[in-house]
């Protein structure tokens, strides 16, 4: 067997064992755990309150929305500090790289901010 072989059997190995132990600790914990169901722990909890009306209830789309568009412009810093550390490395080539994205970036901006997703109200 090669080494490249090798070294994905010992992978395998580790995952075989670390998949049989969690599933033995949680065999383990069902067993061994005490079980008494009742009416008030099957209730919904609503921080110290008691619940009132349905679980169910709709959100307004727009905070998802506000909240993809921050993570969208959160990785845009994580991919742009990495490159200003390395702009003379990279040179011309990745300025235009760069240059290209921020574009990019900034139709998507555009383009939310005149659908009106920007407002929070």
């Amino acid at each position: 067997m090669s080494d490249f072989l090798r070294s994905y059997l010992v992978v395998a190995i580790f995952g075989g064992v670390g998949i049989a132990l969690v599933g033995a600790f949680l065999g383990i914990a069902s067993i061994l755990r005490p079980s008494r169901p009742s009416e008030q722990k099957l209730e919904s909890y609503e921080s110290g309150v008691d619940p009132s009306g349905n679980m169910w209830s709709q959100s307004n789309i727009r905070y998802y929305v506000f909240a993809l568009l921050f993570v969208l412009f959160d990785v845009e810093a994580v991919f742009i500090f990495p490159w200003a550390s390395r702009l003379e490395a990279l040179g011309l080539f990745g300025l235009v790289e760069m240059a290209i994205f921020v574009f990019i970036l900034l139709l998507g901006l555009i383009y939310a901010w005149r659908k009106g997703m920007l407002r929070w109200v």
